[in-house]
């Protein structure tokens, strides 16, 4: 049987395991994918983003630094409760100390970002919706990190997370995103189970073309340091939306 969206409860997925497992130090991927968002973000203007997107943000912070060096108003938008819960902490309390490198390296590589982790959050304001909900051309800027490929098991249903990512942008606006490459049907902890797309730069070309100009898709090499989930790297994608309706 495929795994679709719907037939996952969002709300159990395993936060502390989750973190514990790829962020509690930055791994070579992590870096990679900072350096190649920092370079895109470098091309923007400071504060010249009136209202971005994280589009399914999970528990993941460094894609909200990053964003941050352009945006005025970030939008994390997220279905499950437990992850809604921990980025409202975060951005409450302050980050946990384990965010702070990642912060610095954000920062090292984009001085746009805002001098501290709190300072680059204060500009986040989390969502607890559906991503396939938002209002199409609602953004100037989107950006997604290992959402439509680790949301279903179902190649239509990742190519229809996709559009839906590339809709909520105006046309014109920016695309920032990262999946895990070939990825399939993955534990985190001892016991959960959660859905995988297998999916490679060729399939990213093949749903993004048509929905965007200026497209590039390059690739990182599977990261030993992380756990083997079975992924063989990581497909990281840049451009700009052309307008998608439905």
């Amino acid at each position: 049987m495929t795994t679709h969206n719907d037939d996952v409860d969002w709300d159990r997925w395993p936060i502390a395991d989750y973190l514990a497992e790829n962020y509690r130090d930055v791994h070579p991927s992590d870096a990679a994918v900072i350096a190649h968002h920092s370079a895109y973000y470098r091309g923007l203007a400071p504060g010249s983003v009136a209202r971005s997107v994280e589009f399914g943000a999970g528990p993941n912070l460094y894609p909200l630094m990053l964003a941050s060096a352009v945006s005025r108003r970030i939008e994390a938008v997220e279905a499950g409760a437990g992850n809604v819960a921990y980025l409202e902490r975060q951005i409450l309390c302050g980050p946990e100390a384990s965010w702070l490198p990642f912060h610095e390296l954000c920062r090292r590589l984009n001085p746009a970002v805002p001098p501290t982790p709190a300072q680059a959050l204060a500009r986040v304001y989390v969502v607890h919706a559906d991503v396939r909900d938002l209002p199409p051309h609602s953004y100037q800027l989107a950006s997604m990190h290992f959402v439509a490929e680790g949301a279903t098991e179902d190649f239509a249903e990742f190519t229809a997370f996709c559009r839906a990512f590339v809709r909520c942008v105006e046309p014109g606006g920016h695309l920032v995103a990262a999946f895990m490459e070939n990825m399939p049907t993955y534990r985190i902890g001892p016991a959960s189970r959660w859905p995988g797309c297998p999916i490679d730069p060729g399939r990213v070309e093949e749903v993004f073309t048509p929905l965007t100009r200026e497209l590039s898709v390059t690739h990182i090499d599977e990261d030993p340091t992380l756990p083997d989930y079975g992924d063989s790297g990581m497909v990281l994608l840049t451009g700009r939306a052309r307008g998608v309706r439905q």
